[in-house]
């Protein structure tokens, strides 16, 4: 507000003076740091659960694009087998049920082996490897914001 406060019925409050900072370091404690014995807090209602979101959404993620570029690679790409097919099938099938598990701690273990697993069906077809670097970062990226929001 530009001029002074008022009530429901139109009184003016006189305005207050701010603080000075001798008054507020001495009658407040500073909200934004946290004290030796408490937890640094993310702002996050539940932290714990947006960064089960972030996993299962990425995990869905790459599931969705695992299916979708099958018939692209194969277009593209030229001789994609049928060993190649299973077993992004397979890491697709892994990376949806990984996805419905992340309150498990070790569903994000499982999920940096599934990059890996990713990686290494590159010996299948060049382009599963592509995918395999391009998810692999977006998983450390995840595990990056999950170190960072619960600590």
């Amino acid at each position: 507000m530009t001029g002074p406060e008022r009530d429901p019925q139109g009184t003016e409050f006189p305005p207050t003076d701010p603080p000075t900072a001798e008054q507020s370091a001495v009658d407040e404690p500073a909200v934004d740091q946290p004290g030796p014995d408490q937890p640094r807090r993310s702002g996050l209602r539940d932290p714990e659960r947006a960064v089960r979101g972030l996993g299962a959404g990425t995990l869905a993620l790459e599931a969705l694009v695992l299916v979708l570029a099958i018939q692209p690679i194969r277009v593209v790409g030229g001789d994609l087998g049928g060993a190649a097919i299973g077993a992004v099938v397979a890491l697709a099938v892994v990376a949806i049920l990984l996805a419905g598990m992340m309150r498990r701690p070790w569903a994000w273990h499982a999920g940096t082996v599934l990059q890996g697993l990713l990686l290494l069906s590159g010996l299948l077809h060049w382009s599963l490897f592509a995918l395999g670097v391009i998810f692999a970062l977006v998983w450390a990226y995840a595990l990056h914001v999950r170190r960072v929001i619960l600590g």
